[in-house]
């Protein structure tokens, strides 16, 4: 799709979250405790975990605040109790959006989603009125350039789910949640290192959206991204490079 490359939208993506990264500590660390509540202290029994220290890593988390957030969850230390929570709604020209969120007060963090999606020209909607139209799913991207051949034979002798080749030259390896850290690993070993990665909710159908209306999407998406209770936030929405 002309104008709309999915390249540049995951790097546009990448580069705003690497703005935030020193923000990002206390809502990773918040994964990470929840995570270690759920399934343990042990990141090789724990693929959530795992996941969640990768990340700590990748933004060059502190080990001791790793390991502190760890021993909250298994109770070795004291820590705020969180619960899941999940809002959906409409962005700018009908885009989809989830906001996953970790709370303390599921009063106060619906109150500050519906007031970020008022705000900047959204609705927040119901439960499960957006959910279907994405997968839940690990997604790693490599850049234009890469051999495709060869990613895809190590992908498919990974365990990956799917290989996608898109328009701008960019290729997307697909997993299922739990196998993305090991597909992760097992392709950096055979030399393909991906540009972004993670266990997402990939939208089925894009929104493209430029101009004016793309400026106003990103308002709506800084906004919710911003909010303290707010781990992640996908959105349907391809926004114009």
């Amino acid at each position: 799709m002309a104008g709309h490359s999915k390249w540049a939208n995951i790097q546009h993506r990448k580069g705003r979250q690497d703005e935030k990264r020193s923000a990002s500590f206390s809502k990773i660390a918040k994964e990470i405790t929840v995570s270690a509540k759920m399934g343990g202290g042990d990141a090789a029994f724990n693929p959530r975990l795992r996941l969640a220290i990768d990340k700590a890593k990748g933004v060059n988390m502190p080990k001791d605040k790793i390991d502190n957030a760890i021993k909250k969850g298994t109770g070795e230390l004291e820590g705020v109790d969180y619960i899941e929570v999940r809002y959906e709604g409409y962005g700018i020209g009908g885009a989809a959006v989830i906001v996953d969120c970790l709370t303390d007060n599921k009063t106060r963090t619906v109150a500050d989603v519906r007031h970020a999606f008022n705000k900047y020209g959204g609705n927040l909607g119901t439960d499960g009125c957006v959910a279907f139209q994405f997968k839940h799913c690990g997604q790693l991207l490599f850049a234009p350039g890469t051999d495709e051949g060869a990613l895809m034979d190590a992908a498919i002798e990974a365990g990956a789910d799917d290989v996608l080749n898109n328009e701008d030259g960019s290729v997307e390896v697909i997993t299922a949640p739990n196998d993305y850290m090991a597909v992760k690993e097992a392709l950096a070993a055979a030399g393909f290192r991906a540009e972004y990665g993670g266990v997402t909710m990939k939208a089925e159908n894009e929104t493209p959206l430029a101009g004016d209306e793309a400026q106003r999407m990103q308002k709506l998406i800084d906004a919710l991204e911003s909010l303290d209770d707010v781990q992640e936030v996908y959105t349907s929405v391809m926004l114009d490079d």
